[in-house]
């Protein structure tokens, strides 16, 4: 089910484990006490900040219905993510703006981003879960990139939707800055609306200038 976790805690998973919670049971026989899930959410959008989130589930801790994000309606991640504050889970943010996107690249970007919500918590994780095939560079923690972690670990899921939430409501309160943008619709993805609506306006301040499609309607506009 899972590839043999080294000692030093830097193995990546090449499949996905498929039974939720699996690895997360592995972790804690070993000894760890505090396992932090890791994942981000906002690698697609044109415009917009990448947001990662980290979450440190104890071994005790249940939470109904809880998935990948991608899974669950936007009503069920608000009312998991309100389960989550409410439990006062130890729980940080780290947030990348389109800047800074556009300086270093949005994978750099996304494992910045991962990186300062671990450092970010308030206690100290002594084992991390990262959802996908990168680990997360210079922490000290052992940690393992989980290829589909988000839907097969818990504290990864927890994050998933942490991270969604909190990148959803950065991007309605955008609307309200850039009206003619509906952020709170297609939350900066390249949708058909989205497209169009660059195509009548050109790009605003949080748009990725590094991202083509964005890339191509700058040089348009630049031809007149």
């Amino acid at each position: 089910m899972v590839d043999a976790m080294s000692d030093d805690g830097q193995t990546k998973i090449s499949k996905p484990i498929f039974e939720m919670g699996a690895l997360e049971r592995q972790i804690f026989n070993r000894g760890y006490h505090f396992v932090c899930g890791v994942d981000e959410v906002g690698r697609g959008p044109l415009a917009g900040p990448v947001v990662a989130a980290a979450v440190i589930m104890p071994e005790d801790v249940t939470i109904d219905d809880l998935n990948d994000s991608k899974k669950l309606s936007p009503k069920r991640r608000e009312i998991i993510f309100e389960r989550i504050v409410e439990m006062e889970l130890p729980c940080a943010i780290g947030i990348i703006d389109n800047e800074n996107i556009d300086r270093i690249n949005i994978h750099k970007a996304s494992l910045m981003a991962m990186r300062k919500a671990v450092m970010d918590l308030k206690m100290t994780p002594d084992f991390v879960l990262v959802d996908g095939t990168f680990p997360i560079p210079k922490i000290s923690m052992p940690q393992i990139a989980v290829v589909k972690g988000d839907a097969c670990c818990r504290s990864i899921a927890a994050a998933s939707i942490v991270a969604k939430v909190t990148r959803d409501r950065i991007m309605e309160r955008y609307e309200t800055l850039y009206p003619s943008f509906s952020f709170s619709k297609h939350k900066g993805y390249p949708t058909p609306a989205h497209l169009e609506e660059l195509a009548i306006g050109g790009p605003c301040e949080i748009h990725r200038r590094s991202f083509k499609p964005v890339a191509d309607f700058i040089e348009q506009y630049e031809l007149f």
